[in-house]
């Protein structure tokens, strides 16, 4: 390889790392959004941030039958003994239902009350229209294809999270 072509390519590599960098502070910046109109969210029900993202999982995770602790730990990436303390924090609140699973005692599973499920639906105006202003700057397609590349980069660096633990 020739000495330009090697400048050129050394360049390319930092170039990329610039744009790697950008990206990451990007990320880490609607993060903090996020995690800001979380608060808000929660606020509104005289909650904490963390105990409201736990609703939302149960309320996105749960089909019928309630969802265990370590469903909604895993989800939020977070040990399964927050989850249950915040989660009986919410149940004296009367925003969650925590039961034993039928098949398996040590397992809890929770639900939404109906108080959550009032509370949630008062809340999904104002939350469809925040979503409406964050994503105007997408067609569906567009927001479809987002979504999926955003997908495939958190399972990538999923991996090389994984990788790098093993480094180490």
């Amino acid at each position: 390889m020739s000495a330009t072509r090697k400048s050129r390519s050394r360049h390319s590599c930092i170039r990329d790392q610039e744009v790697v960098n950008r990206f990451t502070w990007e990320i880490v910046h609607i993060n903090i959004y996020l995690m800001k109109l979380c608060q808000f969210w929660a606020k509104a029900l005289n909650i904490s941030g963390p105990q409201w993202m736990i609703l939302l999982a149960i309320s996105d995770l749960d089909e019928g039958d309630g969802v265990p602790v370590n469903a909604v730990s895993k989800m939020l990436q977070v040990d399964s003994s927050f989850v249950t303390t915040q989660s009986k924090r919410l149940e004296k609140s009367g925003l969650l239902h925590r039961n034993s699973s039928p098949t398996d005692a040590r397992v809890v599973r929770m639900s939404l009350t109906d108080q959550s499920h009032d509370h949630l639906s008062r809340l999904a105006a104002r939350q469809e229209a925040i979503g409406a202003l964050a994503f105007e700057v997408f067609g569906s397609d567009e927001l479809a294809e987002f979504f999926e590349k955003l997908s495939n980069l958190k399972s990538r660096l999923g991996k090389a999270r994984l990788k790098l633990s093993l480094d180490f």
